[in-house]
């Protein structure tokens, strides 16, 4: 499958694709300074993909994704997921719309010290009209997906980092959202559990359909996902730059572009079917 272009030459977007970015750009003040994480951005994910953005730090990677996820708006430019115009959403309807929609994952996996597995994956159903037993059952569900059906009631402190990982991954699927986005999801965790949470990431776009966006500086991200956007200094790479970025690394991977299952090509990268 070839890779779709970049949109910076086209006057609109097909309304189709899970995620759509014209021409986004996000500034910010820090002092009497304009500081300018993102530039031009336009880029197009199909639904149904596991893409990665990965830059070095301070690329834009962090605020890209937190444009995709409604957890920030762009200063300019327009941010379409499922079709809708979320940077035209109110702040409520904002915070409804990544309820039903999106879940997260973050690095330090972000669980309550207190609560077991269950009752930490049953935590954004309470923002639903559901009983206490359909939230458990529900969380019960998300575990088992994740393969930790044997540690409904172990706490964070009885698990490992790679498990503890995968209840957040349960937690951030248990409403059933269209899209995952995950940040850093391997950063703190060993060889070992990073796979492990790559593969499950993987196994939620192939046999629950989900798109999957994540932000890494795992070059081993690579074998696992569809689709990868670099970024450096603020700016979506394009043309010969991205290609670059993409072979470096592969050769931080030790593999060719045949072995790899993710596809970039000028910035807006295209993957094969998985």
């Amino acid at each position: 499958m070839s890779a779709p272009r970049p949109t910076h030459d086209r006057p609109a977007l097909d309304p189709g694709p899970m995620i759509a970015l014209d021409r986004v750009s996000r500034s910010y003040r820090r002092g009497a300074s304009e500081v300018h994480a993102l530039l031009d951005a336009s880029l197009e994910v199909p639904e149904g993909r596991f893409v990665a953005f990965m830059g070095p730090s301070g690329s834009g990677k962090s605020t890209l994704l937190n444009l995709i996820s409604g957890i920030d708006r762009p200063s300019t430019g327009q941010v379409r997921v499922g079709g809708r115009r979320i940077d035209r959403l109110s702040e409520d309807e904002l915070a409804r719309w990544r309820a039903r929609h999106v879940g997260l994952v973050f690095q330090f996996f972000n669980l309550m010290p207190v609560l077991d597995a269950r009752d930490n994956v049953a935590l954004p159903l309470l923002l639903f009209r559901l009983s206490r037993e359909e939230r458990r059952r529900r969380a019960e569900l998300a575990l088992r997906v994740v393969g930790l059906a044997d540690r409904l009631e172990h706490t964070p402190n009885m698990m490992s980092g790679g498990e503890q990982q995968r209840v957040a991954i349960a937690r951030a699927i248990v409403t059933d959202p269209d899209l995952i986005v995950a940040d850093e999801p391997t950063g703190d965790l060993d060889a070992r559990s990073a796979e492990v949470v790559l593969g499950l990431l993987r196994t939620l776009r192939q046999e629950l359909g989900k798109t999957v966006v994540m932000v890494t500086h795992d070059p081993r991200a690579l074998r696992f996902v569809d689709m990868v956007f670099h970024l450096d200094k603020g700016r979506l790479l394009l043309g010969h730059e991205a290609d670059r970025a993409q072979r470096a690394l592969q050769a931080a991977l030790g593999v060719d572009e045949k072995g790899t299952g993710a596809v970039a090509a000028n910035g807006a990268a295209g993957g094969r079917g998985r």
